[in-house]
């Protein structure tokens, strides 16, 4: 029997929602354009969904997608839509209505307590693998952790990009691009010993290098969630 010509699989992937605040198309497209050109490498042609839940019913959104893609990002999908209105003009884009799934860690019903969400964390981080770099991470490399922490224990350079789903380690230089909990684990963390990234993100929050406190450049630092906000401390 010849192999299907394709194959249907699940996966699980990362992306940006983009929030509306405002919906001139002029306004947006600036405001995007800013954005990406904080960091080129990392927001350029980045896949986005746009959540259109502050703005109202009667934007045209077919412009304003324009005025997005326009400014380099790219749009797969629509969340937030709060009325038929609404919808029926996300669905005239061609983009699909998607749901950010903020409901996936509640606990089951019939269940006598809710797990808690440390219990849970713990349960997940207990099942990953972790993955060893020992050699220099050069400029335009990239590495990935799927479910799995990450350690490098040489220098990272600038322009690389280090992503994984659980906690990362660096004990050389950290420079280039740093994303922990990739896969939206909100407990993992970023552990290094010379700190000098051009960004830096956990589950989707992040902070370009001119966010970083600069009291921490060139430190030990390690860098978590504390109410789905960045917070660093030192690591030392």
């Amino acid at each position: 029997m010849s192999p299907s010509p394709i194959d249907l699989k699940g996966s699980n992937f990362t992306l940006s929602v983009l929030h509306l605040n405002n919906e001139d198309p002029q306004i947006i497209e600036q405001a995007v354009r800013e954005k990406v050109s904080q960091a080129p490498a990392f927001f350029q042609n980045a896949p986005v969904v746009l959540n259109v839940s502050q703005i109202s019913s009667g934007a045209n959104l077919k412009i304003i997608c324009r005025a997005v893609t326009d400014a380099g990002l790219r749009i797969v999908g629509i969340s937030g839509c709060q009325d038929e209105k609404m919808r029926r003009a996300a669905t005239r884009s061609g983009l699909p209505l998607l749901n950010e799934g903020k409901s996936a860690r509640v606990a089951e019903p019939e269940a006598p307590e809710p797990e808690t969400p440390a219990a849970s964390s713990a349960a997940d981080s207990s099942c990953r693998k972790t993955r060893l770099i020992n050699v220099p991470v050069r400029s335009g490399q990239r590495i990935y952790a799927p479910n799995s922490d990450l350690i490098v224990t040489a220098n990272v350079s600038a322009g690389a990009e280090l992503i994984a789903d659980g906690n990362i380690h660096i004990y050389g230089l950290m420079r280039g691009r740093v994303l922990a909990g990739a896969a939206g684990d909100t407990e993992s963390q970023i552990f290094c010993t010379h700190l000098h990234a051009e960004l830096i993100s956990i589950a989707g929050q992040y902070w370009l290098s001119d966010q970083i406190p600069g009291e921490f450049a060139g430190k030990a630092a390690k860098l978590s969630l504390v109410n789905n906000e960045l917070t660093i401390n030192n690591l030392i």
